[in-house]
């Protein structure tokens, strides 16, 4: 089936916000966070930014997660919920490593690696996802998932490198 041609021509409600001034700027981002925020490359920032309803303003609300360059490990994500005098509010903040927000069907899902002692960055012992909705006026934690992961699946670094089939 092809797409409403209509539908692709309106005019978008998301209007792209330079985030990483918004992260810069903003009081409540740690400067640790805000020192590690330097381009990758050129002019190439490590941030991820989603815009979608979150906060029932009728703007777009902004998830912005910054990340590291060599291992695009995130290490602080923030909600930016937009004003009536149009500039951005942080209305939620997580810094620490290996986090990761995004928008599903208007709930903020916060991923958290998990590592145990000597876990390597590639291999987290597990993950936990958290569900947060937007109640009144902050965030409130609505689910939690957590996922152990097996170390005898690509963890397992101390054992044998399987060899490849014969074809």
């Amino acid at each position: 089936m092809a797409p409403d041609a209509t539908a692709s021509s309106a005019a978008s409600p998301f209007q792209r916000v330079d985030a990483v001034r918004l992260v810069k700027e903003d009081p409540k981002v740690s400067d640790r966070v805000k020192g590690d925020l330097k381009p990758c490359v050129a002019d190439a920032y490590p941030v991820d930014t989603s815009y979608g309803n979150l906060t029932n303003t009728g703007a777009p609300d902004v998830v912005v997660n910054v990340l590291t360059c060599g291992d695009a490990v995130g290490i602080g994500t923030y909600v930016y919920r937009r004003k009536d005098d149009g500039a951005y509010e942080n209305v939620f903040a997580l810094e620490e490593p290996a986090v990761y927000a995004a928008i599903d069907r208007g709930d903020l899902l916060v991923t958290k690696q998990r590592y145990a002692k000597d876990d390597p960055v590639a291999y987290p012992s597990g993950e936990d996802v958290i569900t947060f909705r937007w109640t009144g006026d902050k965030f409130t934690q609505h689910d939690i998932v957590r996922t152990e992961y097996s170390k005898a699946v690509d963890g397992d670094l101390t054992g044998p490198v399987p060899a490849p089939a014969d074809e």
